[in-house]
């Protein structure tokens, strides 16, 4: 299944991308999402580039009953993005990658951030596949909710994070 968000942030480019590589708001990202547990690890490189892994206990009493029989009572993700050095004007790309443990879902795709005239666009878009046989596209569509779910409470906390009020 292809999925793409994109999240808005009120500040440039620049500025995005710092908060982006600033471990006290990748914490507070991935507590937005409902993370009963969570580690966040922030690997700068020489060059600008940066990578950014997270591990989060999630939950699962939003999926679906049927679904939740391939995952279990709680969602362990381990959500990897390694961005690239930013571009003059701050502009930048990645990879991300998610994969959920003892489940057979994982999203590979990329991770834009680039300008907007008014602020920031951070593009997500990749392939979500569960190898789950007979169930697999409803579990595909479970996952789905629940990335999208996380993205959008992650724009909450980053437009909260830029206006100066940040999330505990």
């Amino acid at each position: 299944m292809h999925l793409q968000v994109t999240l808005s942030v009120p500040a440039d480019p620049r500025t995005t991308g710092a908060m982006l590589a600033d471990p006290a708001y990748v914490a507070a990202k991935v507590r937005a999402s409902g993370a009963e547990e969570l580690a966040v690890d922030v690997a700068p490189g020489e060059d600008g580039s940066f990578t950014v892994t997270t591990r989060r206990s999630l939950p699962t009493d939003q999926i679906p009953p049927q679904a939740r029989a391939f995952v279990g009572s709680r969602l362990e993700v381990r959500q990897v993005e390694a961005w690239e050095p930013p571009a003059p004007d701050g502009s930048r790309t990645g990879t991300v990658a998610v994969e959920i443990a003892g489940a057979p879902v994982r999203l590979t795709g990329t991770v834009v951030l680039s300008g907007d005239g008014d602020g920031s666009r951070i593009t997500y878009d990749g392939d979500l596949r569960a190898n789950v046989p007979l169930f697999g596209a409803a579990v595909e569509e479970a996952a789905a909710g629940a990335v999208r779910g996380a993205l959008q409470a992650e724009e909450a906390v980053a437009r909260d994070w830029v206006a100066g009020t940040p999330r505990a």
